[in-house]
């Protein structure tokens, strides 16, 4: 509870003083909406032949229908769905491994500290896109978005472990840590009681950056033919509209819908991830403030 309100916190005065946060958070809003929308979609996420095909933006189909007799809208909000459940499942279990690993192996210090700081710098190493093509070759026609979800989130922990494991080095020695041991507090309690507080905006920072590396692995794996082609996402649209030549015969709203979603969220994230940047910085954030506070007089 307390760690539910320190991140409301946070959420709340940066949406009061940043206007990047503003922006990009009402933009995110509006691509959550229409996702939300496919829950009462009259068609399928796979149901083809099921309007009239290669018709271009109108009334009734505001985003025009595809070769294969789908509605644009309804698949667009489907795909933005879909990427937005990868990136988040991504980013839980990453980051998850990443807080756990981090702040155990800064807390604890010694032999376990050297052993996790090393598992942590092998991850970071390793060139990540040419192993997830490798890996989505492998496994083609069997990965799920669940699979690409835990296998990027498997990945993508290394980093944020190492920021963790540093801020929690800090807090150790703090006087309110000591007073916990001495309290008899176990060293999972303290770390969770008393430590994860502190990592709230590092954690949201962090949650920002995992779904912009998602989504674009998501993308670059599904345009490439590597991943589940049958469930639509924002790369699978893409990739179903280049292979029916949407550029030759000039139906582009095929391949417009799903490019202006991800350049939407793309810019969404770069700007709650620049307003959570200008969050942790102290110079920025003091300065931030006296401009709104100025601007309010």
């Amino acid at each position: 509870m307390q760690t539910f309100r320190a991140a409301t916190k946070i959420v709340a005065d940066m949406f009061r003083y940043s206007p990047a946060f503003r922006s990009g958070s009402t933009i995110l809003v509006v691509l959550l909406i229409l996702a939300a929308l496919s829950v009462v979609s009259p068609y399928g996420p796979s149901d083809r032949q099921v309007v009239p095909m290669n018709l271009p933006p109108s009334p009734s189909y505001p985003f025009g229908t595809t070769a294969l007799g789908q509605d644009v809208f309804w698949l667009t909000a489907f795909a933005i769905r879909n990427s937005l459940f990868v990136a988040g499942l991504a980013v839980v279990i990453g980051r998850s491994i990443g807080v756990l690993l981090g702040s155990f192996s800064g807390y604890t210090g010694g032999a376990t500290d050297r052993i996790l700081s090393s598992l942590a710098d092998t991850f970071i190493v390793i060139p990540r896109l040419p192993l997830l093509m490798l890996i989505a070759f492998i496994l083609k026609g069997t990965i799920t978005l669940s699979g690409l979800a835990v296998l990027l989130g498997l990945l993508d922990w290394a980093w944020p472990s190492k920021r963790y494991r540093a801020q929690i080095l800090s807090l150790r020695e703090e006087e309110f840590t000591q007073t916990a041991i001495f309290a008899g507090m176990g060293s999972l309690k303290i770390i969770i009681r008393e430590h994860l507080p502190f990592l709230i905006p590092f954690l949201l920072a962090d949650a920002v950056s995992g779904f912009l590396y998602a989504i674009g692995m998501e993308v670059t794996l599904s345009v490439l033919g590597l991943s589940d082609l049958q469930t639509p996402t924002i790369g699978t649209m893409i990739y179903w509209s280049t292979y029916y030549q949407v550029l030759l015969t000039q139906k582009l709203w095929w391949l417009i819908a799903p490019v202006a979603a991800a350049v939407l969220l793309v810019v969404s994230l770069y700007h709650l991830s620049t307003s959570f940047s200008d969050y942790l910085d102290p110079r920025r954030r003091l300065k931030s403030l006296a401009t709104s506070q100025g601007g309010a007089r």
